[in-house]
């Protein structure tokens, strides 16, 4: 489903976009991507990702978290 911004120009899912075939959790640069400068994950209105992407964005970090790839919290 492609989502409309407020200036009424589509916007699509990255994920979907760039043909990103698996996201993982090893992956630390792509799921820094969505993550904001504090450590949060960042919701879909803002990244402009697909509904199942986001879903598997948000596991992937959490994974990565518990790992140690990504912090909890960025100071």
């Amino acid at each position: 489903m492609i989502r409309q911004n407020n200036n009424n120009k589509p916007k699509e899912c990255y994920i979907s976009k760039n043909n990103v075939e698996d996201i993982d959790y090893k992956d630390v640069e792509l799921l820094k991507r969505f993550t904001t400068a504090y450590g949060k994950i960042m919701p879909k209105k803002r990244t402009g990702t697909c509904t199942r992407h986001q879903r598997q964005i948000a596991r992937a970090i959490k994974n990565a978290r518990i790992m140690g790839f990504l912090p909890f919290v960025n100071e």
